[in-house]
């Protein structure tokens, strides 16, 4: 993010843990972790949620949600859960709005913006719920240039 804070006014259908939509607001927790993955292929952003899955209880204890935006349809989202059986928000963003608003890394312009599996890159933020405010922001500018749980969880001010 281009930002010292990030908009936290979306709701998104959720096919994880939690109300059918979510919004930030609903999160009840201090923090968010927001994990903007690239697309429903990408076997590295498969793995990201696993570790999170693993590691859940760490983050609850450090009063945060995990919260993992796909952009895809929600049918195509639902696989993920139906795979991975994920604790916490499994978003599906089908417009790509989070992501953008988010300023999503992506690369190789039009070819990039049209194809999400070549272009779109991970990225992971820790933010205030209340505020708003980016504690921590990891824009991947390859397929595998994410934080692993470890940093994530660093970012954290009560971890």
């Amino acid at each position: 993010m281009n930002t010292t804070t990030a908009p936290l006014d979306f709701e998104l259908p959720n096919v994880g843990a939690g109300p059918d939509t979510f919004s930030p607001a609903d999160a009840d927790a201090e923090y968010l972790v927001l994990l903007l993955q690239r697309d429903y292929y990408c076997k590295k952003c498969r793995r990201q949620v696993q570790s999170a899955k693993r590691r859940y209880d760490e983050f609850q204890d450090a009063n945060t949600e995990v919260v993992s935006v796909l952009p895809e349809p929600t049918d195509r989202t639902k696989k993920w859960q139906t795979s991975y059986d994920l604790p916490f928000p499994l978003l599906a963003d089908e417009g790509k709005e989070v992501g953008d608003a988010m300023d999503q890394p992506e690369r190789f312009g039009v070819l990039g913006s049209l194809h999400d599996l070549v272009g779109r890159m991970p990225e992971a933020l820790v933010l205030d719920v209340e505020t708003g405010e980016v504690l921590f922001d990891h824009a991947g500018d390859s397929p595998g240039d994410r934080p692993d749980i470890d940093e994530l969880l660093s970012a954290i001010p009560s971890a």
